[in-house]
């Protein structure tokens, strides 16, 4: 059985097709990793990179990111970018994310090419696996 796309990203899970709920653009995905990568590479010029940004930690900086979204995701609905530029995690099947579903989702995020892969819902392989989708707020 083939199930065919969806006319517009969110449209087989239920979810709006513009506005509040609709699901995540790339333009806002891309600025709030901007940010949360961001603040994740200031923690760790802080406190793992000794004299130089040229030492910079670069696992330091990753594990400071997918930490950050592990503790941010059940507590406020999403990074810290996320929540500034206007979206927001959730479970597909409603009701609080709770823990298993940020940690599956922030460890594979930090793989970086599951999130490189979308379907026609545009959520990425760390979403589908985790049961997420990150939505406008």
């Amino acid at each position: 059985m083939t199930i065919a796309p969806s006319r517009f990203p969110g449209e087989r899970l239920g979810i709006p097709e513009h506005g509040r709920g609709s699901v995540a653009r790339p333009g806002r995905r891309i600025g709030a990793l901007a940010i949360d990568w961001a603040i994740a590479t200031l923690i760790s010029y802080a406190f793992f990179s000794g004299q130089s940004w040229l030492t910079l930690n670069s696992w330091a900086t990753s594990s400071i990111f997918v930490a950050m979204q592990i503790v941010f995701i059940p507590t406020i609905g999403g990074g810290i970018g996320h929540r500034l530029v206007g979206l927001r995690v959730i479970a597909l099947r409603g009701g609080w994310v709770g823990l298993w579903r940020p940690i599956v989702r922030s460890i594979l995020l930090g793989f970086v090419i599951p999130a490189l892969v979308w379907d026609s819902d545009q959520r990425g392989f760390h979403d589908k696996i985790a049961g997420t989708v990150l939505i406008r707020a």
